[in-house]
């Protein structure tokens, strides 16, 4: 199987289009679709999705997981053979509450190394796996404890939430001392954050069609969203903290929610790798406390 023909639909699928991949690889846009046109043939297999963006089909998967491989290791070499002068690249999946407060060590770490790119996806934690299976990334910190095949899993703690409110919204929503649920406008991440819904489950009867949820994807956005009183969420223990000790806003009950996450890696001989693993681990020590 071509190498270059392998690197042309790792290009293709991490681009999202023909035409980027060929600016990406400095080629004609032509010469990539001649690419794919011989890769298919010799796979017998159609392996990508002409949308927008570009998607690998499941038989594409397969190769593009063995070309995110071939890559590393590739580059690996390269930067011994060159005196670490050549680029590894390493491409995670991480879930924006991380990113925004644990993981931060992490990139600390990747700085001070001297041949590493890092590539980071941002999806939510109970479905980065998707993204594992596929072959887009090398890494995941995810809620799922059973490795995806071919890789390892890791534990790494426990990611703490608390449901909180600024203190006037609390105040408008509470009704004889009582909570009301169902009425009080809330905060999602994004369409996947089932956080909150599957918290209703235990204080509503039902829960309503109409409710009031504004969606903020940015983890800096959902805290100011959540200080100004746009509406009730979880906030990570550690990121609301400051604001609790301020009064800026108020927990709404004593429970925390505890988040079991994981790190999951292909199961591959790779320094680079290894360190990134190395680095998640260290970085998610407050998550075991």
């Amino acid at each position: 199987m071509n190498p270059i023909h392998l690197q042309t639909l790792l290009a293709i699928v991490d681009e999202g289009s023909f035409e980027d991949a060929a600016l990406t690889l400095g080629v004609s846009p032509s010469a990539v679709s001649q690419r794919i046109k011989a890769l298919e043939k010799e796979t017998g297999r159609v392996l990508l999705r002409r949308g927008a963006p570009v998607t690998a089909t499941e038989a594409g998967e397969v190769l593009v997981q063995a070309a995110r491989r071939m890559a590393l290791l590739q580059a690996e070499t390269l930067a011994t053979l060159r005196g670490r002068i050549a680029r590894v690249p390493l491409s995670v999946v991480v879930n924006a509450d991380s990113l925004a407060t644990w993981f931060c060590r992490v990139l600390a770490d990747v700085a001070s190394w001297d041949t590493a790119t890092l590539t980071l996806r941002i999806e939510d934690e109970s479905h980065s796996l998707n993204l594992l299976r596929s072959g887009d990334v090398l890494g995941a910190v995810t809620r799922e404890k059973n490795p995806v095949s071919g890789c390892e899993s890791i534990e790494l703690g426990h990611m703490r939430y608390v449901s909180v409110a600024n203190p006037w919204l609390l105040d408008r929503y509470t009704i004889d001392g009582q909570i009301d649920w169902a009425k009080m406008p809330a905060l999602r991440f994004g369409p996947r954050d089932a956080l909150q819904d599957d918290d209703l489950k235990g204080r509503v009867d039902e829960i309503p069609n109409n409710r009031r949820i504004s969606q903020i994807p940015s983890a800096e956005a959902f805290m100011e969203a959540t200080r100004v009183g746009l509406g009730w969420s979880f906030l990570p223990l550690q990121q609301a903290q400051p604001l609790l000790e301020s009064g800026e806003i108020t927990r709404l009950d004593d429970t925390v929610l505890e988040v079991p996450l994981y790190w999951q890696r292909w199961r591959l001989e790779s320094p680079a790798l290894e360190r990134l693993t190395a680095s998640v681990i260290e970085a998610s020590e407050s998550l075991r406390y």
